[in-house]
């Protein structure tokens, strides 16, 4: 618990801290606001442009925010501390290095949990508000028809700011390990997506951003990704992201001074 509670006092005092939390809740406000711009273009369409419109689920079009933000925060609690020098200190007080890293993995895992729910219901519950019966009942689905798709959307911001804490002990350089988890998001889904059949295909199902659907079972928006793994590989994938790089970490700090 002293570990627990000095990994909490450490990273609340930081200015990234607040930052990253209120960038990530800038999600729910960028959702309104696309919510808002498809309405009006809805209501200026004609008839029979209504009746073809077509609209994304917006809670899964600003998962990005809350998902890069608790990522470069994962980064950060990590790579700060080299940057700093404060690391020695650190291990000088807990001398057995893996504990010290999964005080910061469980502090930040529980800021992912509260921060990524509360995203990713705020923004569906404001664009079911705003939406309404536009775009042929797309926010008309019952609530209990799109909660696993809700839950499995949440759960990967603190699966994503774990991968960040993850590589920033591993790279131990801010720019690299930020580049990589951009690079996970937005560069690489769009490369394997070019990628020949059946290799996109599979590529693009073990995507971190094909994890959700394929999580909830809800495939029915296309997209870059894949949809070929059943829904408890998936979710066991989504873990494995969250675990595997915070444990490389924690090898290596065991390996190599600090």
């Amino acid at each position: 618990m002293t570990v627990l509670r000095s990994e909490w006092l450490k990273i609340h005092s930081v200015r990234s801290y607040r930052l990253a939390i209120a960038v990530a809740f800038g999600g729910i406000l960028l959702g309104l606001g696309l919510a808002q711009m498809a309405a009006e273009m809805y209501e200026s369409a004609s008839p029979a442009q209504q009746a073809r419109a077509s609209l994304a689920e917006l809670e899964e079009v600003v998962l990005m925010v809350p998902q890069l933000s608790l990522g470069i925060l994962g980064v950060l609690v990590m790579t700060s501390e080299y940057t700093t020098g404060l690391i020695r200190t650190s291990l000088t007080v807990v001398p057995r290095r893996w504990p010290m890293l999964a005080g910061k993995a469980a502090v930040v895992g529980v800021i992912g949990l509260v921060t990524g729910p509360a995203v990713v219901f705020g923004t569906h519950v404001t664009c079911r508000w705003v939406i309404g019966d536009r775009f042929s009942g797309l926010y008309q689905t019952a609530f209990a028809d799109k909660l696993p798709l809700l839950v499995a959307l949440s759960l990967t911001v603190p699966a994503f700011a774990l991968l960040g804490l993850g590589m920033g002990a591993i790279l131990r350089s801010a720019a690299g390990a930020i580049a990589l988890l951009v690079g996970l998001l937005y560069v690489i889904p769009m490369i394997v997506d070019k990628f020949p059949s059946p290799w996109s295909e599979w590529l693009g199902s073990v995507m971190f951003g094909a994890l959700p659907r394929q999580i909830s079972g809800d495939l029915t928006t296309p997209g870059v990704y894949g949809t070929s793994l059943p829904p408890p590989v998936a979710a066991g994938l989504l873990a494995c992201y969250a675990v595997l790089p915070v444990l490389a970490g924690a090898w290596l700090l065991r390996r190599r001074d600090a």
